[in-house]
């Protein structure tokens, strides 16, 4: 999970036409011009959802959709972002009525999910980052890899020394099925920390 600003989404939200939609008490607000962007605005009670993690009604919600999702929806969750400031979260998926109608109705009073479109779950990035990360030494002598890391928005990010070299040579050794879910950029070498 990564903590991001959102700037803009009140615009969106704003913009975005509110309809009743499945569950009690929950409104949904499509954005004409994010066509890959649903918004749930929660409006059931906090209690709803078992004190969980720090107990706030974001955290709640956060814990309750990764266990929905670990539990019974891995083939079209890819993964979240939490939005402290707007109290929302930002939820990338393979699009799915089911998994959209569980989520939204676990939203509670005071908390927004934006759940966002992708062509990937999370599972499939994570079994390719193991593999690039199982291939570290195979780069030697082309270029560094230095950080891989799978993003919830639907791709495995690749930090290297020199990304104009590694990227093509990344994109075809995991063939044209991965390429589009691997990104590429600069990464500085890691250094330890001196704690003295």
């Amino acid at each position: 999970m990564r903590n991001r600003g959102w700037a803009g989404v009140a615009a969106v939200l704003a913009l975005g036409a509110v309809q009743a939609c499945g569950g009690e008490g929950l409104r949904v607000s499509t954005a004409p011009e994010a066509d890959d962007l649903t918004v749930c605005v929660g409006h059931r009670p906090v209690n709803s959802l078992p004190d969980r993690d720090d107990g706030t009604p974001l955290m709640r919600v956060v814990v309750h959709v990764e266990d929905l999702a670990r539990k019974r929806y891995g083939a079209v969750y890819t993964g979240l972002s939490v939005d402290e400031d707007d109290s929302a979260a930002d939820i990338w998926r393979i699009p799915s009525d089911a998994f959209d109608t569980a989520v939204c109705e676990a939203a509670v009073q005071g908390v927004t999910l934006r759940l966002h479109d992708t062509d990937v779950n999370g599972r499939t990035l994570t079994r390719l980052g193991d593999r690039i990360v199982d291939d570290m030494d195979r780069w030697d002598g082309r270029f560094q890899l230095r950080e891989v890391g799978s993003d919830e928005r639907g791709f495995v990010m690749v930090g290297v020394d020199d990304p104009a070299t590694a990227e093509p040579i990344l994109k075809k050794a995991y063939g044209a099925k991965n390429a589009p879910y691997i990104r590429v950029e600069y990464a500085d070498q890691a250094e330890l920390l001196d704690e003295g």
